[in-house]
């Protein structure tokens, strides 16, 4: 057991309490507003949000924001999944974990924000299907989706061959995408700005989960490797 956590590189150790802080900070964060959600709380920084959204909210910064928030739908999300298992199995030569997590992921993903909805009952500010804008409002799915998503397409990318300059623009852009997506449910009107951060913390701490199991999985897999040689 020593011998094996000797040949853990250093940064290695990093990274696994790097990872442990953002899960318990990511839980720590969602079951806090999720407790004072159930209990009915008023947050005035909702109030607060939601009176900045109402002023900025003119016709074309809501037709942007409309357009942005389809790219966290179920919809797109789906069959974003749906390409990205496709690219998984066709760039990485069908390299099972990779794939297994990321279904895992999203899926796991898509069952927590259903049961953690029909959990909570939070009704939202304003009902319009037009912006997926229906049923419960906490947490916010898409806060939570578009996090899992597109952060584990930024992982992939970090873990790939590609060039530091090309990996810092796309994952920049990604970062950017998804705190646009999550922020567009304010001028739409369909969540409160405590769904959005229950949102984004939930799915943070799923992601990073998920990565780390994957990464421990990967070099478990490694290692037994080495030992076969």
């Amino acid at each position: 057991m020593l011998e094996t956590l000797k040949l853990i590189p250093a940064r290695t150790y990093i990274l696994i309490v790097t990872a442990l802080v953002i899960i318990g900070a990511g839980f720590y964060i969602f079951t806090e507003l999720g407790e004072d959600v159930l209990e009915n709380e008023i947050f005035a920084i909702d109030q607060q949000a939601a009176e900045f959204a109402d002023s900025i909210a003119t016709p074309g910064v809501t037709a942007f924001f409309a357009l942005i928030t389809e790219l966290g739908s179920v919809w797109a999300l789906t069959v974003g999944s749906i390409i990205m298992v496709g690219v998984l199995w066709y760039f990485y030569n069908r390299k099972k974990w990779r794939i297994i997590y990321f279904v895992i992921a999203m899926g796991g993903i898509s069952i927590l924000i259903t049961g953690l909805k029909a959990l909570f009952g939070r009704d939202r500010p304003n009902l319009i299907e037009q912006y997926d804008g229906t049923g419960y409002s906490f947490p916010s799915g898409h806060s939570t989706g578009p996090i899992v998503f597109y952060g584990f397409i930024m992982y992939l990318i970090i873990r790939s061959r590609m060039n530091k300059l090309g990996k810092w623009i796309i994952n920049i852009a990604l970062g950017i995408l998804i705190l646009l997506i999550a922020f567009s449910r304010l001028p739409l009107g369909v969540h409160y700005f405590t769904d959005v951060i229950g949102g984004l913390s939930l799915g943070l701490t799923w992601l990073v989960t998920c990565i780390a199991i994957l990464e421990i999985t990967l070099w478990r897999s490694g290692l037994k490797k080495k030992k076969e040689l």
